[in-house]
Order: C-alpha cells, then structure tokens, then sequence
C-alpha cells in the first residue's frame, strides 16, 4: 500500500467541547449538541459573533461567523453560550495526545483538526478504515465528543473526505474514487476555492469540481493567475504537500483587539497600542526572533479598515520600540474618525541572532531595555500576566496585554451561568 494519510476533525468542536463539559464536569443533563444552540462572543464587548453551531441548528442556517443578532434573527429561541478557550486548549491537547498514540507524524492544522501520517501503520493497527474507525472510537469513548475522519493518500482528499456526511463518521476519498464523490460536488466545496473564487468560476460556467477538473489549465490561469492552476490540480486530486510534525516558522508575529468602546481620542488608543505591543513583544521574545516590519490596522466605527507599515533600520522585539514604530504609523494613518478595532503586526522575521547596529546619534541604551523586557518575561511566566502591569494602565478600562484571544474569552465563571 502507498501513502496513506488520515485527517481527522472534531464535529462542531467548541460546541461539542462545551456540551461535554457541562454534561460530564457540571453535572448538567442538556446536550448541547442536541439542541439549536451555538457558542457566541460577548456583544457586550462587540464580539458578538457565532464561533460554533450544533447540527440542529443548520436547519435555521445558522452560520458560523455571522452575528449574533443575525443568527436571533433566524431563530429568536436559539440558545447561546459564552466561549472558553482555556477549557477548548484543553480539549485540542487531549484530541492530540490521542492521536499521537497511532504516529508519530501528527500535524495539527488547527485547533480542533489535523493530519496523521498512517503510513506502513498497517501491521500495528490494521487497514485504513479499520485504524480510523479505531481512532474515532477511541476518543468518543475517552473523550466524549466525535470526530469525522477522512482518509487517503494525500492530505487534500483527506481534508475533503472528513467533510463528507457528519457527524462521527469515516470517509474515504481515494483517487481511483474522485470522479464519483468529490467530481460532483459544487465547486465551492473544494479546498481553496473561497467565495468570490466560486463566483469567477460560476461566471465561466463552472459549476462543479468535475467541471473544474476538465477546464484548460491557461485560461484557469488567464482568470485566476497561479490560483487557479492550484485549483485545478486540487479538483484532479494532486497534492504534493506533506505531512510536518514540527510547524513551519511563522512569517509574521501580530495581535489585534476590538475595544468595547468607540476610541476617539490619541492617547487612548496609543495606550490600546501599547497593550498590543507589549503582547507581540513577548510573542517575538518567546520564538527567539526579531521583526524589521511593523504594521498598524485601524477598523472604524463604521468597519472602514486601513493600514500602514514601515521598516526599521534594526529588526526589534522590545516593547517600547514596537510601541514608539505603532505610534508613528497611528500618527500617519488616523484621520480622527472614531476607532472601533486596532492592530500590531509585524514582518520579516529574523533571527535572534540579528545584531544591531551602533549608531552613534542614538543614545537609547537597547541592551537595558531587552533585560527588562527578559525579566517581566520571567515574572510573568511564574507568576501570570497580571504579576507586573506598566502604570499607565492603572485604573484604565483597556486590558495590559490586549490581542488574540481576548481575556473574557479564556475562561467562564460557571456558577453565573446556568447550567441545565
């Protein structure tokens, strides 16, 4: 048997992760899952949006990413919970260490699916269909949710057979087996093909993957450029990518955050700036490199989004430099109107190793500023984020380290909600 690879997704998983909790940790007696529910932000602190949704709710076509008071829209009984992506971390962990036990060549693609390389696995847990059935058993019976498991022998059939009927099921999708399950299917269903790239080919009279399939590679290219040579290999089944244990290196460090406010003053959101900074600081301090591109992005009142970015002389990861660079663009880029979202993100990632130059009209002392840094690193690490907060944030409504998952969406205070 050649390559066999497995990509195995968990159904509905923030849902399922939610639902199992409350069911087997809270002693509650409502499944989630069985109900039209959904895991929603906090509109409160406008991030009102449906993260996750249950199979009953489909019927209402709820959808994840719409609003919250769109989904109420279309069904005014929908039952809503609040994210906790500490509890989902701990769930994605166990997810992984089980299927760590089958290869050692596990990749996670996000945090609730992955690629396994099953490879030569055979004589230790028998034939494709049999070892997958044995992995979606397996964490069903320890871990209390369902998994969908798509096989074969290249990861892009494997990613679109774990999305054929759900939940709990295995698929195979071999490529002596594409022109009768994946050829049909609408050709917004293959892997890469997004929204507007399923109306350029809609607008050519592509309907199907099969149709996809059979088009002329150069005018594909003519409409679409290198996409849509990519597309049109994934719609014949090629995929040369494979399987990586360790993650590639990241080509950009960044964090943004929506304020629970309109920002209409400066000094407000260069405080907001600041929190930023000091979490894509750590961030860069962690991985051990440096970036010589910052870039800021502000998204108005009116979800108006416009960016700037500038590269520095010396690639950094101190915290009050990334904060003087963001302030500079602000200055450049912000017309005044009120700013609902911003954001630090960085490029050009270099080494640790990148040495800086002496330069002598520059008198600030860099060696000082990345031993402060160094130690509130340590501090923080031992002792929690909170353990040393910059004074310009005492008594202020904006959170120290503000970005990626925000710090209401880290955990849940169960006994203020209830729990059935």
């Amino acid at each position: 048997m050649g390559n066999v690879i497995f990509h195995i997704d968990v159904n509905s998983a923030f849902l399922s992760w939610e639902a199992v909790y409350r069911l087997y940790h809270l002693g509650g007696s409502v499944d989630l899952r069985e109900q039209v529910s959904a895991v929603g932000g906090d509109m409160a602190m406008r991030h009102g949006i449906i993260l996750a949704k249950s199979i009953p709710a489909k019927r209402y076509k709820i959808q994840t990413g719409e609003t919250i008071l769109e989904a109420q829209r279309k069904c005014s009984n929908l039952m809503l919970v609040p994210p906790n992506y500490g509890l989902y971390e701990q769930c994605s962990a166990a997810f992984m260490n089980i299927l760590r036990q089958y290869s050692p060549v596990v990749e996670q693609y996000s945090i609730d699916e992955a690629f396994v390389d099953m490879t030569g696995t055979e004589g230790l847990w028998g034939e494709p269909v049999t070892a997958a059935n044995r992995i979606r058993n397996q964490i069903r019976e320890e871990l209390g949710f369902t998994v969908n498991v798509g096989v074969s022998e290249n990861k892009l059939l494997a990613k679109m057979a774990s999305d054929f009927q759900k939940p709990d099921r295995v698929h195979t999708l071999w490529h002596r087996e594409i022109e009768k399950k994946m050829w049909p299917l609408p050709v917004s269903d293959l892997f890469f093909v997004g929204r507007a790239t399923a109306k350029k080919l809609l607008n050519m009279g592509i309907r199907t993957i099969g149709e996809l399939a059979h088009a002329q590679p150069d005018i594909l290219k003519s409409h679409l450029k290198k996409h849509g040579e990519v597309i049109w290999l994934f719609a014949n089944g090629q995929d040369v990518s494979v399987v990586q244990k360790e993650p590639p290196a990241n080509k950009g460090y960044g964090n943004s955050t929506t304020i629970a406010f309109d920002v209409c003053d400066a000094s407000t959101a260069k405080l907001v700036l600041l929190a930023l900074a000091e979490t894509v600081g750590t961030r860069l301090r962690a991985a051990g490199v440096r970036a010589e591109v910052i870039a800021v992005g502000i998204k108005t009142y009116d979800l108006q989004y416009a960016s700037h970015q500038m590269t520095l002389n010396h690639a950094t990861n101190i915290t009050i430099e990334i904060h003087r660079c963001a302030c500079q663009l602000f200055d450049q880029l912000w017309d005044g109107t009120a700013i609902r979202h911003l954001g630090i993100h960085t490029s050009r990632i270099r080494d640790h190793q990148d040495m800086r130059q002496l330069d002598m009209f520059d008198t600030t002392d860099y060696e000082k500023l990345e031993k402060v840094d160094a130690t509130v690193d340590r501090i923080r690490r031992r002792y929690g984020n909170d353990a040393v907060m910059r004074a310009a944030f005492a008594g202020s409504p904006i959170d120290h380290m503000s970005g990626g998952i925000s710090r209401e969406k880290r955990t849940v205070d169960y006994k203020k909600v209830k729990v059935d």
